[in-house]
């Protein structure tokens, strides 16, 4: 098969021919139709996230099964489905307690050292050199899946689009559901209109949030973030943010403000506009051991809630995050503005460094 292989920091990724790998038992071996390009990605492109290289990256995928170790019940070939990002083993201490987003195995097998849960990559070079798999190494013809991260694709959604609820999407139904815990007439400010930041946008929509403050440097992400649901926008290039959110709120501030950038700045000023008693989310991932400084006194007697969230409970909010999908009340296909082949891979990774992207791209393999 081929796939998008990621050698050294800083790139190029470059497509190389691969065996195309086997599911061992508990796992299933999906054809990708489509893999979305995050900015987490980039972050490994980048050398901003430690590693293992040679690498396969690319984590939010949708597609068709192909086939299945002996022991799964729960997927056949044929079925078309999305994968989470977050690929919970199901035993460890966080995924017995239904805290899945949290598993242990997941981030210590795969987030760094590469592997499934055997300790081993299912990935390789025809040489025999193995490649690290970030998630399930999605940007590639084929990808083998734990098979508690199969879900049914919802109907009615393009299966090439639908690649983005596993990863934007779900991201975002976590953060408002558990974190933000979001309620009706709230108002919310979300910092960053990005690919999960758009998705921020429609779930609050879907929550009941009274009021939606889009908060972005450009012009065009900030239009597209209405056409998602939200109810004003910010310009962060020409606005004092904090005092504009302020202004939009007749001096409170948000219930909810919620960062999706990872910037020291950025997390500051949701910090700052969110009201008394409010709740701040950062959902941004920074590189390395980035900061932010939060004003400590505020943080007390404010009574502001600082909340960090990655992701959603797999097992239990992916279903509901598909059921949404199916029924219309988020879009998987409004936020993709630009669809890549698998060769241009490292042309989509170059416009998302250089912020050309408005809401979501994905890699489509056909």
């Amino acid at each position: 098969m081929k796939a998008a292989v990621l050698s050294a920091v800083g790139g190029p990724i470059t497509i190389e021919d691969i065996p195309t790998p086997s599911p061992k038992a508990g796992e299933v071996l999906v054809r990708v139709a489509a893999c979305g390009v995050c900015h987490t990605d980039l972050h490994v492109v980048k050398g901003e996230v430690q590693f293992p290289l040679p690498c396969v990256l690319g984590h939010e995928i949708s597609g068709v099964v192909e086939t299945v170790a002996p022991d799964v019940k729960t997927a056949q070939p044929g079925d078309t489905v999305v994968c989470s990002f977050i690929m919970p083993c199901g035993v460890c201490h966080y995924c017995v307690r239904g805290r899945d987003d949290l598993c242990e195995t997941f981030f210590a097998m795969n987030r760094l050292r590469g592997t499934l849960y055997d300790g081993t990559s299912r990935l390789c070079r025809s040489d025999g050199t193995a490649l690290a798999m970030y998630s399930m190494g999605g940007l590639a013809e084929y990808a083998v899946v734990p098979a508690s991260d199969v879900f049914p694709a919802p109907a009615g959604v393009p299966l090439t689009d639908a690649c983005i609820l596993g990863c934007a999407m779900m991201t975002a139904y976590g953060a408002v559901k558990h974190q933000a815990r979001v309620q009706p007439n709230e108002t919310v400010a979300v910092i960053g209109t990005g690919g999960v930041g758009s998705n921020v946008i429609q779930v609050a929509k879907t929550f009941g949030a009274g009021q939606i403050i889009a908060v972005d440097v450009r012009d065009d992400k900030l239009e597209a973030a209405r056409g998602l649901g939200a109810t004003h926008t910010v310009n962060a290039a020409r606005q004092e943010v904090v005092a504009a959110v302020q202004t939009l709120t007749s001096g409170h501030g948000v219930d909810v403000a919620i960062e999706a950038l990872g910037r020291p700045e950025t997390v500051v000023n949701a910090f700052m506009m969110t009201r008394d008693g409010g709740r701040t989310v950062v959902i941004g991932i920074a590189p390395g051991t980035t900061t932010a400084g939060i004003e400590i006194t505020r943080l007390v007697r404010r009574g502001i809630q600082l909340i960090g969230s990655y992701g959603s409970r797999v097992r239990t909010d992916m279903p509901d995050v598909l059921a949404l999908a199916a029924r219309g009340q988020v879009s998987a296909s409004q936020p993709i503005t630009r669809r890549y082949a698998l060769a241009q891979a490292d042309a989509a990774y170059g416009a998302l460094n250089r912020g050309e992207i408005v809401g979501r791209a994905i890699v489509v393999m056909a």
